[in-house]
């Protein structure tokens, strides 16, 4: 067995064996949806190259991916366009989340056999957008009146979605009461245990904020959702809201991890109360405003990060876009400009380095191409490690055989 063979069932050792099952089917489809999954293995080609070892240190997603954007509501109940996953956010140098991004970019392609020079000019629009942004010094943020193309589109489908509709997406009525569907694609049903212990961590919060009877939880189930944390803990909590049937609203709930970010490439980090405090903590400061219900609940050792449902809807299909065709400049573009507000909202906060910093270094020499060769390593590794993976999963590694 390789050592990529052993690293991936060592990393997801002790999962939901139902999720996982999910998980390790959904890796072998292609090289893109196996850089999802693999975040743990990303990062291994890189060492302390001139362009890692110079960039100043900024929070970053750790995990930056095509489909780690996307639409949702704010906890101003309006509706924003922005990075929306930080289960690996760490401070480090600000050049990491670029190399993964671009990376993805090339591997996505691939992976849906496009034109290789078509992403490669997709990959410098990204950092040119995000160096302009950078060098404007300034944070803004994408929502409905400034967005245009897919971005758009996107939140105008969020804007207009009406909250019965889309509670009949997720659940069933029985005497006018909601019930959460168990469909094996979103849902998978919970088990007593969980639901008492999802009902404990949800009235903690309730009590809190003293609003027990918007928190009331009618329904729990098992929530399937993303690819790399598949299998941890993670559910839909279905609550009473503003009423039953059509005033419930829709919970996601799911367990903070420590960051798989190699001590190496990242900087010393603050003295977190908990991953979920961290997980939290970076939405706040790098988000230009936070998803709705956004909060950090401690359960002993463990611990959840709450907040509004985010369907996988709400995000761009990649695979359903041609590098070269469908706009998919312009979202590019709109992505580079995200991690550049990002970086400089939470710019000089913890140890990360100011926005007149950031600055300098997108107005130095070489770190482009420098970004741009670590991407195409990086792409070209996870393509070899997919390589092994589908030759282990095909032989029943996996549990597939």
């Amino acid at each position: 067995m390789s050592d990529v063979i052993r690293a991936i069932a060592r990393f997801n050792a002790g999962r939901d064996p139902a999720c996982l099952a999910i998980k390790y089917r959904a890796m072998r489809e292609s090289p893109f949806a196996f850089l999802r999954a693999t975040c743990h293995l990303f990062y291994r080609p890189l060492s302390d190259e001139r362009w890692l070892s110079r960039a100043p240190a900024a929070w970053l997603c750790g995990d930056l991916h095509l489909e780690n954007f996307g639409s949702y509501k704010g906890d101003n109940r309006l509706a924003y366009f922005d990075l929306n996953d930080f289960d690996e956010a760490v401070i480090g140098p600000c050049t990491l989340d670029l190399v993964r991004l671009q990376a993805s970019i090339l591997v996505a392609s691939e992976s849906s056999q496009g034109d290789r020079q078509a992403a490669i000019r997709l990959c410098n629009t990204f950092v040119a957008a995000y160096a302009d942004a950078v060098a404007l010094g300034k944070p803004f943020w994408i929502e409905r009146d400034n967005a245009a193309g897919r971005v758009r589109q996107l939140l105008d489908g969020l804007r207009e979605r009406a909250r019965p509709r889309f509670l009949d997406t997720r659940t069933i009525r029985k005497a006018g009461q909601r019930q959460l569907r168990i469909d094996g694609r979103k849902a998978l049903p919970a088990s007593q245990d969980e639901r008492e212990r999802v009902g404990t961590l949800v009235r903690r919060i309730a009590a809190k904020e003293g609003r027990p009877e918007f928190f009331e939880v009618l329904d729990v189930a098992r929530r399937i959702a993303g690819l790399g944390s598949l299998g941890v803990e993670r559910y839909i909590v279905l609550v009473r809201g503003k009423g039953s049937p059509d005033g419930n609203y829709l919970l996601d709930l799911k367990q903070a991890l420590p960051s798989t970010l190699p001590a190496r490439l990242v900087a010393v980090q603050p003295s977190w109360r908990s991953e979920a405090h961290r997980v939290v903590a970076s939405m706040h400061r790098m988000q230009a405003v936070s998803m709705a219900f956004l909060r950090p609940i401690q359960q002993g050792k463990s611990s959840y990060v709450l907040r509004g449902l985010q369907p996988a809807e709400d995000r761009i299909d990649f695979g359903a876009i041609h590098p070269a065709q469908d706009g998919a400049e312009g979202v590019i573009r709109t992505m580079g400009e995200l991690v550049a507000w990002a970086q400089l909202r939470s710019s000089g906060h913890a140890g990360s380095a100011t926005a007149d910093a950031l600055g300098a270094f997108v107005d130095s020499k070489h770190w482009r191409q420098d970004l741009l060769d670590a991407a195409k390593s990086c792409a070209a590794q996870t393509r070899k490690d997919w390589e092994r993976y589908v030759q282990a999963y095909d032989a029943g590694a996996f549990g597939s055989g």
